[in-house]
């Protein structure tokens, strides 16, 4: 990471779970595809700022490539953008194809759908495209944004496995390294439905030099200049902020033993808050509140 503020932005999105517009309608329900919300993808072309921009969708994570592409195609045509390509990588050798690396040169913003993000990892971790979507991070006006699994895969710490159910209990939250495009953060999604707290609790009492950001259904942050988030969508945004834990049991247990963990430091956003990764800072819509 360029020891600079990057230029770019991030947008990790939480999912979709809530079927309440017509693009899902018949599609979530028969595919279990975790589509996001319209005016979600409108903060995306938003902060894209260009309506003709170069877009391009990458569905590696997903197990049904082929469809989701064609969804987000259709997703961004409703919202005049008809410059939309999808990428269809779906291995290494795949990762590796000049094709991709100069689409990737040519295009506007990336985005990376939902499904497994130890397959966006395993696949693009130490390509000449992952490098060069640093790069493109780094020194452009350059948008990144993914949803679920691609909202995970963003931070340099990812969770790629952990039962809700049991998120409690010492090792039964897998960790593992990211795309990188973040430090010092730890992003999960579908946080509410699917219960996560303890999951992402546990991510961070094991790192609590790292933020845990919690993402709703139908929830999203952008991220600007490397720290600055602000909250998008209609849900909540959970922080879990573990600099000021004092208690925490979770080396000296074995495992499958519970943990427990004091004076986590908690904050709920909603749309328009911010909060700073570096300095945080939690700022409402109409007030600052240091804490």
């Amino acid at each position: 990471m360029s020891k600079n503020q990057p230029k770019g932005i991030l947008i990790p999105v939480g999912g979709a779970e809530d079927k309440g517009t017509d693009l899902e309608l018949g599609i979530i329900s028969r595919n279990n595809l975790n589509f996001m919300e319209i005016g979600i993808l409108k903060s995306i072309v938003r902060e894209i700022n260009n309506v003709h921009a170069r877009i391009e969708v990458v569905t590696t994570a997903s197990q049904i490539p082929d469809e989701v592409g064609k969804n987000y195609l259709e997703a961004f045509s409703k919202l005049g953008c008809n410059n939309v390509a999808h990428m269809k990588i779906r291995n290494r050798e795949d990762a590796m194809q000049p094709e991709y690396t100069e689409r990737l040169k040519a295009c506007d913003a990336i985005m990376f759908s939902g499904g497994n993000q130890l397959r966006l990892t395993s696949i693009f971790g130490g390509t000449p495209f992952l490098d060069l979507l640093h790069h493109r991070y780094e020194e452009d006006h350059f948008v990144i944004a993914g949803t679920s699994a691609g909202a995970m895969a963003m931070s340099n710490t990812m969770i790629y496995q952990g039962n809700a159910s049991n998120a409690h209990l010492k090792g039964e939250v897998k960790i593992t390294t990211g795309l990188a495009f973040i430090n010092s953060v730890i992003i999960d999604s579908h946080f509410n439905k699917r219960g996560r707290f303890a999951r992402l609790a546990q991510a961070v009492a094991s790192n609590p030099s790292a933020i845990g950001i919690g993402l709703g259904e139908d929830t999203g942050v952008i991220i600007r200049n490397g720290s600055e988030m602000e909250g998008i969508g209609s849900g909540a945004v959970i922080i879990i902020d573990g600099r000021h834990i004092k208690h925490n049991n979770i080396a000296d247990i074995e495992e499958g033993m519970p943990i427990s963990v004091e004076n986590m430091i908690v904050h709920i956003m909603e749309k328009g808050n911010k909060f700073n990764v570096r300095t945080k800072v939690f700022e409402s819509a109409d007030v600052n509140v240091v804490d």
